[in-house]
């Protein structure tokens, strides 16, 4: 059976896999706080499905903002991605019948 993962987490993959690189950017992507992201980044890190680098410490001293940490999703991110958009597209719509 694959791997279930919280909405959030799919979130925070799809975020880089659409283009979010870094940080801020898979916030602003997502809609979710960085509570919930950087220790999403961190456990999917830890877990295979994405890589870091720093950027150089020289590009963000010229731009006056710390570095950032950039995130990629690895192969097996991408499959884990592919396997958990299947599954949150199974869930269909439900009615209220019956209920006031």
């Amino acid at each position: 059976m694959p791997r279930s993962l919280s909405f959030a987490a799919v979130s925070v993959l799809h975020a880089l896999a659409t283009g979010a690189a870094y940080g801020f950017e898979v916030i602003d992507s997502t809609g979710l706080p960085s509570g919930t992201v950087y220790p999403a980044l961190g456990r999917l890190e830890r877990d295979g499905f994405v890589t870091s680098s720093w950027e150089d410490a020289a590009i963000a001293q010229e731009e006056k903002r710390p570095p950032r940490r950039y995130y990629k999703l690895t192969a097996p991110g991408v499959r884990l991605l592919n396997e958990q958009v299947v599954r949150y597209r199974a869930l269909k719509p439900v009615t209220a019948k019956g209920r006031a």
